[in-house]
């Protein structure tokens, strides 16, 4: 083995929580090295959650302008320039870059871009990408690896060499018709921005409904917003094959328990799932055990099975997103200090980025009942919420759930615009345990959307008693 570098703390991946946490620690006094293979800050600013926003935002401009005329905004011919809408998306990612590289060097982490493996406890080599290796080993290492988008192995999919998310924003054109096999988060806020680039856009799902985690009525509003834009969506089907290239012709045989057709495309994009980036890193070499999903197996603490590792974000099982990749930081950075802090009993949120976008935190109604917890269910139209009647913006509804027999608040759902931020009012109120007659009784702004807390919170049934 070359002569090994040491370092106080090794970090495999650049994403959200592994370069906060390479940061703090220089910023400390520690010698961190931090090992990415491809993108400087990680996926999340480079090829996915940044960069499909930007993409998303444009789309929402598209379709602003070719509707304006119903708000007396008369225009003449809309073209879309996908050219320039990836111009305007580049521009964003090198911007990102430098930030990231100027943190680095401030910081005092040393940024190593190569492709790390385990070649022994606690130690990585790394082939350069400039050539040449280097091996280097920390007291501490964390893997912070993410994921990739699966490509199921379906006759003649990988043949036709699909689209993922990556390749999707990096189209310079609109395609004419585009395939979306998967009616996830991301196969949705794709499909409705390709939609108001021009494309003609099916998507193929295999379950019964979109959104498969989300509760039947939310599913159903989000299908009702996605066919109104044009949108075709096929459910309960199944891929058997592939034919052709994507970016010229696809043919996709689809099976559903009716019939059997096919549907003709020029593109095809996948968006069915992610995989985490363990294979091919030497882990097992390392001593670091993976879950039946191919995860790393790690404790409450986000330790791995071996001593000095730990594993943060996608690769770690955490949930999908960014700002959860930000709460492993805090968790380790906690704990290699000596804390005792843990991942159980987080309050995740999240919102889908379509428009209207869908936004959600707590419990759902059917996780309330696949564990037996009893709830007090209101709902609210957004047509109710007088923000609405200036904006036009009326699709979707809000949905809250309360304790049966107590006023907690356990978990809010919204459908509909600047869903994301009216949901983080009530995540507060959650994370504050207050009944929910505080935040119905609140003197909120008119005019916004949160100020339909009020309505919504008085649409409640009673309290259970005791005897009830």
């Amino acid at each position: 083995m070359a002569q090994v570098e040491h370092v106080d703390t090794l970090i495999l991946g650049s994403g959200q929580g592994g370069k906060l946490l390479a940061w703090h620690l220089a910023r400390s006094g520690q010698r961190v090295a931090v090992v990415e293979r491809q993108w400087v800050g990680g996926s999340c600013p480079a090829v996915a959650c940044l960069p499909s926003k930007n993409e998303i935002w444009s789309a929402r401009v598209a379709h602003l302008v070719q509707h304006a005329a119903g708000f007396g905004a008369i225009t003449g011919p809309v073209v879309i320039d996908m050219v320039k809408v990836r111009e305007r998306k580049r521009a964003m990612v090198e911007r990102e870059t430098a930030f990231h590289i100027a943190a680095y060097v401030s910081s005092g982490a040393e940024l190593i871009m190569g492709s790390g493996r385990f070649v022994g406890p606690k130690t990585i080599e790394v082939e350069l990408n400039d050539g040449g290796t280097r091996t280097l080993g920390g007291d501490q290492v964390v893997v912070n690896t993410g994921s990739h988008a699966d490509v199921p192995d379906v006759p003649g999919l990988q043949d036709a060499e699909p689209l993922t998310h990556i390749g999707a924003l990096e189209l310079d054109y609109a395609p004419t018709h585009l395939i979306v096999l998967g009616g996830g988060y991301t196969g949705i806020e794709l499909a409705q921005a390709f939609r108001r680039f021009g494309s003609r856009v099916t998507i193929v799902d295999s379950g019964p409904q979109l959104l498969s985690r989300e509760d039947a009525d939310v599913a159903q509003a989000m299908l009702g917003v996605l066919r109104g834009e044009g949108i075709d969506v096929i459910l309960g089907a199944k891929i058997s094959s592939v034919e052709g290239y994507s970016g010229t012709s696809v043919r996709a045989l689809i099976r559903t328990a009716s019939d059997e057709q096919t549907v003709e495309g020029s593109d095809i994009l996948v968006a069915v799932g992610r995989i985490p980036n363990t294979a091919g890193i030497g882990l097992e070499g390392a001593g670091v055990e993976l879950d039946e999903r191919g995860y790393i197996r790690v404790n409450d603490r986000l330790q791995a099975t071996a001593p000095g590792i730990w594993a943060i974000g996608e690769v770690a099982g955490s949930p999908q997103f960014t700002h959860v990749s930000v709460d492993d930081f805090r968790i380790v950075r906690d704990n290699m200090a000596g804390g005792n802090r843990s991942k159980t009993g987080r309050l995740i949120p999240y919102t889908v980025f379509t428009d209207p976008p869908l936004a959600h935190v707590g419990l759902s109604e059917r996780e309330a009942q696949l564990q037996g917890i009893a709830v007090r269910v209101a709902r609210l139209p957004m047509s109710n919420v007088l923000r609405t009647e200036a904006t036009d913006e009326t699709q979707g509804f809000m949905k809250v759930l309360v304790g049966a027999k107590d006023d907690r608040i356990l978990g809010f759902t919204m459908i509909g615009s600047e869903a994301g931020d009216v949901m983080a009012a009530m995540q507060m109120a959650i994370l504050a345990e207050i009944p929910y007659q505080t935040l119905r009784d609140a003197v909120i702004t008119h005019l916004t959307f949160a100020e339909g807390f009020g309505p919504l919170l008085s649409n409640l049934p009673t309290r259970q008693t005791a005897s009830s």
